[in-house]
């Protein structure tokens, strides 16, 4: 069944693609309509159609990604996406530099480059003996059953939208403000930071998903609640340790990205509320990343709805425009907003019954296994 999960997630994210697609057609008029600058519209629009064929990359990879990491299928990808980025860098130094296509010739290059991943791992699949019993070919069962495995995944995809999107909101808000290109610059440094670190995180929340769930569908809950524990002591050492050393270059960190005092200065006030949320990240994703193991993606939603754009949103508004704290403000207020929701699935996480999430697991087992019976029965 792993091989008809895998191909039904590539229909259903595909499909989903679509009015994504248009939205990020449309994406000038939309940011110029939330009253952001007419010249960042602009820009972002040019560099968002090139990123058009990414989105179906992308559904056709997080499948492939979760079909091998389920298999415990983890070092191709890894040298796929290393060999992928390689060539992402030379191709993207050609197209921009030496072509001259600037911002749209980069994210066709990123798109480009995803795609490159998603081919390398197919072929993977298809070529390795490892994928043998997992993938046996395209079949019509991808078709099957599509609204019911929606909905199955619908929480999961909202419980994560609400996750990624609460930090880009802090974009936007920004570029409201009066000076919005000094603001969006710094923005830009300490987002783009809090993003290469949160790929650890992110790893992580991955491999605890997937050794969640597969524990917990074997029946072991001291191990599922072992799992647990390891890896957030594990991603929350790591994220100290870079949270500290960002502490340490404040002042010198912008100029590996940009040149200017200004911007300097802008980044070095940011700092503590970027080591912070570096903290804060090597923990959070886990709790997401057990969740998606155990099932409880709706209830994080909720959580995520309340703490991000019920409590940060408004705080980091107020603290912005209203105490005139600018970017800090909105940043400081929204992370206000995750430390609730880390306090709230800490305490879930802590207090989990896990022999009651064993039982739980087996019933999504016998929901959702094949029950159809083989064409030909061998008999004794």
């Amino acid at each position: 069944m792993l091989g008809i999960y895998l191909q039904r997630s590539a229909v259903v994210l595909s499909i989903c693609g679509i009015p994504l697609a248009v939205i990020y057609t449309f994406s000038r008029q939309i940011l110029i309509l939330l009253g952001q600058s007419p010249d960042i519209a602009k820009a972002a629009s040019i560099f968002v159609c090139g990123l058009i064929p990414q989105i179906f990359a992308y559904a056709v990879n997080f499948p492939i990604t979760k079909f091998m990491q389920a298999q415990s299928i983890v070092a191709p990808s890894a040298y796929i996406s290393a060999g992928a980025l390689v060539v992402h860098l030379v191709l993207s130094w050609l197209v921009v530099y030496k072509v001259g296509l600037g911002l749209l010739g980069a994210s066709l290059v990123l798109s480009l480059s995803w795609w490159i991943i998603v081919s390398g791992k197919f072929l993977y699949i298809v070529m390795s003996p490892e994928c043998r019993c997992t993938w046996t070919g395209f079949t019509w069962q991808a078709f099957v059953g599509l609204p019911e495995f929606f909905k199955l995944s619908a929480a999961s995809a909202v419980m994560l939208c609400l996750e990624a999107w609460y930090l880009q909101i802090i974009v936007l808000i920004a570029g409201l403000l009066e000076n919005p290109e000094l603001a969006l610059d710094s923005l830009s440094v300490c987002l783009t930071i809090s993003g290469w670190v949160l790929m650890i995180s992110f790893g992580f929340n991955a491999a605890v998903s997937v050794r969640v769930s597969n524990e917990l569908g074997a029946g072991n809950p001291k191990s599922a609640a072992f799992s647990v524990l390891m890896v957030m002591m594990l991603s929350s050492l790591i994220s100290i340790i870079v949270a500290i050393v960002i502490m340490c270059l404040r002042d010198r960190i912008s100029y590996f990205f940009t040149e200017g005092e200004a911007v300097s200065q802008a980044v070095s006030d940011l700092c503590p509320l970027l080591a912070t949320s570096i903290i804060l990240s090597g923990i959070q994703p886990i709790m997401s990343g057990v969740a998606v193991g155990c099932g409880w993606q709706k209830f994080v939603a909720y959580v995520n709805v309340g703490c991000y754009y019920f409590v940060g949103v408004p705080l980091g508004v107020l603290l912005g425009f209203k105490f005139s704290l600018g970017a800090k403000g909105i940043w400081g207020g929204m992370l206000g907003g995750t430390c609730m929701q880390f306090l709230i699935l800490l305490s879930v996480t802590m207090r989990t019954d896990w022999h009651k999430e064993v039982e739980a697991a087996n019933k999504r087992l016998n929901k959702w296994d094949d029950k159809t019976k083989p064409l030909l029965e061998h008999e004794n």
